[in-house]
C-alpha cells in the first residue's frame, strides 16, 4: 500500500497526475484535481511530463479518472504548462530598453496609450504588468520580458550519501 501523496490516505493503486505543475501519486478522489500523466503503452516508464525520476512502473496508463481511456483528446490541460514566467529582472530590462530607444517614461506611455506612472512603477519593480501590457512592452521596445530559458539555477551538491536532492539540501530553516 503506498499513500496518497495529497491527503495521505493509503491506496492500492496511486495515479499519477499533475497538479499545479507538480507530479504526485495521488488516490482516486484526489486525481480529480489534476490531469493525468499518460505513460508510454510499450511498458516504458517515461512518461509526458519528465521529471527525471521513474520508480513507478505499475503500468496506471489505463486507469483514468474523469478522462476518456480513448487516449488523451478530452484531456484536462495543465494551465501551469503554458504559463511563460515575468523575468525576475524585468524592470531593469525595461528600463534600459527604454533608456536606449531614448524615450522618456512619457513618450513610451504615449506610445502605449497607458499612463507614465504605470511606466514608471513597472521601471521600480512596484508593480507587475499585465500580460496585455507585458506584450505591448515587449513589442513597442523589441525586448523579452519572459525567464524563458535564461534560469538563474545554481548546481546542487547534495550532503547526502545516496548523491540525490533532498528538501533539507535546498531549504534553509528558520528556527
Amino acid at each position: 500500500m503506498v499513500q496518497c501523496e495529497m491527503c495521505g490516505t493509503e491506496t492500492a493503486s496511486p495515479n499519477r497526475v499533475k497538479i499545479e505543475g507538480a507530479e504526485l501519486k495521488v488516490c482516486d478522489e484526489c486525481a480529480e484535481f489534476g490531469t493525468e500523466v499518460q505513460t508510454d503503452s510499450g511498458g516504458s516508464t517515461s512518461t509526458k511530463y519528465s521529471t527525471g525520476s521513474s520508480d513507478d512502473s505499475s503500468g496506471t496508463a489505463g486507469s483514468t479518472t474523469g478522462t476518456s481511456a480513448s487516449g488523451g483528446s478530452s484531456r484536462r490541460r495543465d494551465m501551469y504548462d503554458e504559463i511563460d514566467e515575468l523575468a525576475q529582472d524585468y524592470d531593469d530590462r525595461l528600463r534600459s530598453a527604454r533608456e536606449a530607444a531614448n524615450l522618456s517614461r512619457e513618450d513610451l506611455a504615449d506610445q502605449l496609450n497607458e499612463k507614465a506612472s504605470l511606466i514608471g512603477k513597472l521601471e521600480r519593480g512596484d508593480t507587475l504588468p499585465s500580460d496585455e501590457v507585458q506584450h505591448e512592452l515587449e513589442r513597442a521596445l523589441d525586448i523579452d520580458l519572459t525567464a524563458g530559458g535564461e534560469t538563474d539555477e545554481t548546481e546542487w551538491e547534495s550532503e547526502t550519501a545516496s548523491g540525490g536532492y533532498t528538501l533539507g539540501d535546498v531549504v534553509e530553516r528558520k528556527d
